[in-house]
């Protein structure tokens, strides 16, 4: 069921109010390779480390078992964007409270409160990716948790299934396809390369949409208003020609990865770091998935 107005300010509540990370975590963060270690590595051992900070890791009480999904919840989205700012040697920038949850995301990446659409773009992200029936990650989550493991467990299992490009790293293929490709003029003879040598493209097809996935609608407006805000028009462009040419010749149609690439770039976001963002939105999916 949907909740009512106050369930919802309510978890809103206790999303602000557990926000924070434990400054021995940032500590440890500091201690990572950080300029070679990739960004979902970085975050499978993060979240990991969290149950170490939480007396009722090992508590299986139904309550306790809720508050930290809650915790991670609203850790997570602390943690990805503390590790991009200690990996460009910066300070990690503290949750503010009355920000949304998307808001306060790019707040502390970049510092500053982040304008409308950005926040309604990212909003909408986290929402179309937030969960997807019995996928890789869910399905390594209640295997895991299953065995009467802990929740922080289940969820540093689905991190890991996530960060094959098979599942949650193909949003950052497809912009490094994009970038690869550089210009409109380069798309023809790129996949008529990719083509010949049998290469997937990124970001097509899906097991369960077949006929078309519903969130990639959505992403293609966003893509298209926000590449159009920065002046980086040749994005869409070239991911609408790409996205043609698949379907005329190959019979795919995008999925909730091929727009979301353009989306993410638009706001300025680190590519390396698209599959850590699906995890915080996928996060909600997993724990639901736990909990049930």
């Amino acid at each position: 069921k949907l909740p009512t107005q106050a369930e919802l300010d309510d978890l809103k509540a206790q999303l602000a109010e557990h926000a924070a990370i434990p400054q021995e975590l940032i500590d440890q963060m500091k201690s990572y390779p950080l300029k070679d270690v990739h960004p979902m590595a970085a975050l499978r051992t993060a979240v990991s480390s969290l149950a170490l900070y939480d007396n009722d890791a090992d508590n299986m009480d139904e309550k306790a078992n809720y508050l930290k999904a809650v915790k991670i919840q609203a850790k997570i989205a602390t943690i990805v964007a503390a590790f991009a700012r200690l990996r460009n040697g910066q300070e990690p920038v503290q949750p503010k409270k009355g920000l949304s949850y998307a808001a306060n995301f790019l707040y502390m990446l970049s510092g500053k409160e982040p304008d409308e659409i950005s926040e309604t773009a990212f909003n909408k992200a986290l929402v179309l990716h937030a969960d997807h029936e019995l996928n890789a990650s869910t399905f390594t989550a209640r295997v895991c948790v299953a065995t009467l493991s802990d929740i922080y467990s289940g969820i540093t299992g689905a991190i890991g299934a996530l960060k094959g490009p098979l599942h949650g790293g193909a949003n950052e293929q497809v912009m490094k396809m994009l970038s690869e490709i550089g210009e409109p003029e380069n798309i023809r003879p790129y996949l008529d390369d990719a083509f010949a040598k049998k290469q997937k493209i990124m970001g097509f097809g899906h097991r369960v949409y077949r006929k078309g996935d519903p969130r990639a609608k959505h992403l293609r407006e966003m893509s298209k208003k926000l590449t159009s805000i920065t002046g980086e028009e040749k994005w869409y462009n070239m991911s609408i020609q790409i996205e043609e040419i698949i379907k005329n010749e190959k019979g795919l149609v995008p999925n909730v990865d091929f727009y979301s690439a353009s989306v993410y770039h638009s706001l300025g976001i680190d590519h390396d770091l698209f599959t850590p963002i699906f995890a915080i939105s996928r996060v909600s999916g997993w724990a639901a998935h736990i909990l049930e």
